[in-house]
């Protein structure tokens, strides 16, 4: 089966076709990232304007990648949440229009589950039951995914995601946006002992996460160096980095050691960071766990993962009614598990 993915819940327009839940025949990912680095961070109401312009070509172009017409797509597969509301809806609505058009079965995926489901498209890949950390801009929860189309929510961030303590790290640094990339490659030249970051676990026994804290420690030390702090911003990037790769990596490993489970996957965009691969790898090793990861290309938010989803979703029911709407949050603390 070849399913068409769309994804709009934020700010890249995308489209993919899929075969089977597993190959990617094509990807394709239009970026907003200069539209909204002067503002440093991302404005709704653009993005939304800009899927509007793009997501006619993008999907145009993932089918021509594929080296097919829309005549040959069995089903669509689209983003309904969560994510920012006028961005959702132009994929979403264009999704349902595409398939209604065509007369073939549409499904709405959440935008989470599609991250996990981003392991899949690539071999190896994890065994029913494994662990998943999703860490990107907007989320960071860990998962213990039991099927393709259940997982539950064991905890999740209580204030900043990952990716945004990056993003916003960068921009007290002076950096620019977005911070992921920027902050990793600065770190490298840092001393990641250098500045005693807090490490904050919350309850070591449980699953949440907090970076706010960690950010307000940054702020802190910009304001209590205002003369040197420039000179010392590798240390500061490797230190900050250090101090929310030990977290993730003890709550990625608790996790898998409470439930059991031999294998862990990374997803979202921060699986990208290299620090964190090689971090959870290393601890993984030491008690004979497996670790999964997508690809680069696959660690972002791309429509790959939707159509992967996608087709798990549509075995496990025909279809969905026109009537569906988009959603902004996630409907419960294990939304990404709402069984299919």
């Amino acid at each position: 089966m070849k399913i068409l993915g769309i994804e709009s819940s934020c700010d890249e327009t995308a489209a993919a076709v899929v075969e089977d839940g597993v190959t990617s025949l094509s990807s394709v990912v239009s970026s907003q990232v200069a539209l909204h680095r002067p503002y440093g961070g991302v404005v709704p109401e653009l993005a939304s304007r800009k899927h509007l312009e793009m997501i006619v070509p993008v999907v145009n172009e993932a089918l021509q990648n594929a080296g097919m017409d829309k005549s040959q797509v069995d089903a669509v597969a689209v983003t309904q949440g969560p994510g920012l509301i006028g961005a959702l809806l132009v994929g979403f609505c264009f999704g349902k229009s595409f398939a209604y058009a065509l007369n073939v079965p549409w499904i709405g995926v959440d935008h989470l589950m599609g991250h996990i489901h981003s392991v899949f498209l690539e071999s190896p890949s994890p065994e029913f039951p494994f662990i998943a950390l999703l860490a990107s801009g907007g989320h960071t929860s860990i998962y213990y995914v039991v099927s393709p189309t259940q997982a539950e929510c064991l905890g999740q961030t209580v204030d900043d995601a990952a990716g945004e303590a990056f993003d916003k790290v960068a921009k007290m640094l002076g950096l620019g946006y977005p911070g992921g990339k920027i902050i990793a490659d600065l770190a490298r030249f840092g001393d990641a002992d250098k500045i005693p970051f807090p490490r904050s676990y919350l309850d070591k026994d449980a699953f949440n996460f907090s970076f706010s804290g960690l950010k307000s420690a940054v702020h802190r030390y910009i304001q209590t160096h205002p003369k040197d702090y420039q000179h010392q911003s590798a240390d500061i990037a490797a230190s900050f980095q250090a101090s929310v790769v030990d977290v993730l990596t003890y709550k990625v490993m608790h996790a898998a050691k409470e439930k059991k489970c031999r294998h862990i996957a990374l997803v979202g965009g921060v699986a990208a960071n290299q620090m964190l691969r090689d971090g959870v790898r290393v601890a993984a090793r030491k008690e004979g766990l497996a670790v999964f990861t997508p690809s680069l290309q696959f660690c972002g938010d791309n429509a790959a993962m939707i159509a992967a989803a996608g087709y798990h979703y549509l075995k496990a029911r025909a279809g969905q009614d026109l009537a569906s709407d988009v959603y902004s949050r996630a409907v419960s603390p294990s939304a990404a598990g709402v069984s299919v």
